[in-house]
């Protein structure tokens, strides 16, 4: 009988080992957290970047585990509002400011206010940013992931040979793009106009400057006579005074960029997300500024991305620590490498592979730089109403006033 008794023994003793690391393995399990965190990329090597940052976070962060799912940018925004109506959003996502009171009208995302005032790396984040994000309740639910504030390319070759400064008023500009609008005869064969202007979808960054400088969007502000005399400035530097290509109306992204990296066009407004493939094109032949000043005033477009927190997450503590690493000095370089975008430090601005003159231009651009009204109405003035009423002005089918009272009572109908 003794004999039996010692493998029983060894029996019983294995068993009750495995017992215990079950049990250990089973308490370890509960005690790791999961972040669901949503984003959006555009290519394979942004998928890859991400994959090294959520190593690198779950390295120093071993009891969080990262989900980190990348949602086809064509039905993103889709698919985070269905979550969030069907109770199901995931603990954090990318997203936009202008979709801010649309979250908040929805109670759906979490207020960062406390964990934001006493995280320490808030000190290293650019000057302004914040502010920009902050809510409408003086809350703030955005963490700063990436930014872009649209500023003023310029051929510094074309600039030199006519012995022109970059504008830094309205006026300079009318003056510059005038003198820099040559036949092709005068010019080395290739016709030349001093701007490249933005007809078409998307070109409300490019006249923002000009007109939004001097009005805003309250009721009534587009439609005043300074609001129209501006619009009409605008439109003049086709209609009248011819510095834009007659391609103007209809240029979009690739037209305005092709042609001014051809040398057909002296200045044109856009961002830094532009910056390398600009340089690798024309070296030092091209620079940055910020835009001119217009009426006293100067504005220009602000785009975002942040990373917010949903109200239903129950792992609130690990979602605040994955959102506040991905906005810290280095890592935030690492995720803002391959979307040409700029990185929302102030440490990590003096690293990032553009070239400084452009870095400098966004980040001088901040004290500035606005987002568009963060109402309903902006996604379909971005994408219809703007485009739509700008081309019948530049083709002489409505007049200005015509055209600001359109994006009046667009904004402001009830």
């Amino acid at each position: 009988m003794q004999i039996l008794r010692r493998p029983l023994l060894a029996s019983a003793l294995a068993s009750a080992f495995a017992g215990a690391l079950a049990l250990a393995f089973s308490a370890s399990a509960a005690a790791q957290q999961t972040v669901n965190f949503w984003y959006h990329v555009d290519n394979a090597e942004n998928t890859k970047l991400m994959d090294e940052l959520v190593k690198s976070f779950e390295t120093k962060n071993p009891d969080i585990r990262i989900k980190a799912e990348n949602v086809p940018w064509n039905n993103y925004f889709d698919k985070l509002f269905i979550s969030i109506a069907g109770g199901k959003a995931p603990d954090v996502a990318v997203t936009r400011l202008a979709l801010q009171p649309q979250l908040l009208e929805m109670d759906a995302i979490e207020p960062i206010t406390k964990r934001l005032a006493a995280w320490p790396g808030k000190a290293d984040l650019a000057n302004n940013l914040l502010d920009i994000n902050k809510a409408s309740d003086g809350e703030y639910y955005y963490m700063p992931l990436q930014y872009v504030a649209i500023y003023l390319y310029y051929r510094t070759d074309l600039f030199a040979k006519y012995n022109l400064k970059p504008p830094a008023t309205c006026e300079d500009f009318l003056e510059a793009a005038k003198k820099l609008t040559l036949p092709a005869t005068a010019n080395g064969g290739t016709e030349l106009y001093g701007f490249g202007m933005r007809g078409g979808k998307g070109g409300h960054d490019n006249w923002g400057p000009f007109v939004l400088s001097q009005t805003g969007f309250a009721p009534g502000a587009m439609n005043t006579p300074k609001a129209v005399a501006a619009n009409s400035w605008y439109i003049d530097l086709l209609r009248k005074h011819k510095v834009a290509p007659p391609s103007a109306p209809n240029d979009g992204f690739n037209e305005i960029i092709s042609a001014f990296k051809a040398g057909r066009t002296a200045m044109i407004f856009h961002h830094i997300g532009s910056a390398k493939s600009m340089a690798d094109a024309l070296g030092d032949k091209v620079s940055a500024v910020p835009v001119p000043s217009c009426g006293g005033g100067r504005w220009t477009y602000f785009g975002d991305e942040s990373t917010t927190m949903f109200k239903t997450s129950k792992v609130k503590e690990a979602s605040w620590k994955w959102m506040s690493f991905l906005s810290e000095s280095d890592n935030n370089l690492k995720f803002n490498e391959a979307t040409g975008q700029l990185t929302v430090t102030k440490s990590g601005a003096l690293k990032v592979p553009q070239p400084a003159r452009f870095v400098k231009a966004t980040m001088d651009s901040l004290a500035f730089a606005k987002p568009l009204p963060l109402v309903p109405q902006t996604a379909d003035f971005v994408s219809s109403v703007w485009p739509t009423t700008m081309q019948r002005a530049l083709n002489g089918e409505i007049s200005s006033a015509q055209m600001m009272d359109a994006i009046d009572k667009h904004f402001n109908a009830k």
